[in-house]
């Protein structure tokens, strides 16, 4: 009897190695997806899944999901390190009455989210939300057509930054936010925010703004909130109802250097905006013109 319960373990030891074992290697370091794939096919690049939650679960942490033809894959919640890439293709993801993209990730995660289109179909809610992770790089996306946020730094109790380049916004509400957190960062590279309500909310910690435009806003340009600093450079901020704004009286901070705020309050008024106590600052090389009332920074900037 003791014989057959010492084989019996064993046997069940080696059955739930190859449990272990097989689940393991059902993650793939690269899985793919197809716009005539199937979610129960194994993402390989010859059987594709058919969209990127179908593909995640099947993807390892660090790994990529890559985009083998053209089609429209799906909202996804990321909760791991992994790179969605949808170079050299239409990659879509339609959201209507939802969010495109949630990234619930791990504290030491890196989540890369390059080459998309997230249309929410003028009834989505926000683009992407980035809920939790380390870092999040959205590269070369087209978002349009939600009615909260096209990026959302939601991100309150971590520490999480955030890199935006070479992105287009469009009709969706705010562009961008960033988390009411100080030690979050946002940077923001040649970036395209067009006809939304606001362009760039900085809600808190720190925002740089580089060699972008900020067009057509119903509301407010490029604002700064509670404690938080943006640094504005090589931006333009046109046709807003209000350009630029410290918002949050004493707290708020901007700083401007080699930008062009013009044409502000096409039916507003003000090209820079100050709450009481609060700073925009300015290295002189500015360029504030056509707004009704242009407003003028309260500090300056020394150059180095």
């Amino acid at each position: 009897m003791r014989k057959f319960r010492f084989a019996f373990n064993i046997l069940a030891i080696v059955v739930f190695s190859l449990g272990i074992s097989s689940a393991a290697q059902a993650q793939a370091t690269r899985t793919w997806v197809s716009g005539v794939g199937d979610d129960a096919n194994p993402c390989s690049r010859t059987a594709p899944c058919k969209t990127f939650a179908g593909a995640i679960s099947k993807t390892a942490p660090c790994g990529e999901i890559s985009v083998l033809d053209p089609g429209g894959f799906g909202a996804v919640t990321i909760t791991k390190a992994i790179t969605i890439n949808g170079d050299g293709t239409l990659a879509g993801i339609l959201a209507a009455s939802t969010n495109g993209i949630i990234v619930n990730a791990g504290a030491n995660d890196v989540v890369s989210i390059r080459s998309l289109s997230i249309n929410g179909a003028c009834s989505g809610f926000s683009g992407i939300r980035f809920l939790a992770g380390k870092h999040l790089h959205v590269e070369n996306c087209t978002i349009s057509n939600f009615a909260t946020f096209g990026i959302e730094g939601a991100n309150t109790a971590g520490s999480g930054t955030m890199a935006i380049v070479n992105t287009s916004l469009t009709n969706v509400g705010v562009g961008i936010r960033t988390a009411n957190n100080a030690n979050t960062t946002t940077n923001i590279h040649n970036c395209r925010i067009d006809r939304s309500s606001f362009g760039v909310d900085g809600f808190g910690g720190n925002t740089t703004i580089t060699h972008s435009v900020v067009s057509h806003m119903s509301s407010i340009g490029i604002v700064a909130e509670n404690s938080a600093t943006v640094t504005i450079d090589g931006t333009s901020v046109e046709y807003c109802t209000t350009g630029v704004s410290a918002f949050t009286a004493t707290t708020s901070k901007v700083n401007l250097r080699n930008s062009i705020i013009i044409n502000n309050g096409a039916g507003g008024t003000t090209g820079i905006s100050i709450a009481a106590g609060a700073s925009v600052a300015s290295t002189q090389d500015n360029i504030n013109v056509g707004s009704a009332t242009p407003g003028a920074p309260n500090g300056t900037i020394t150059k180095q």
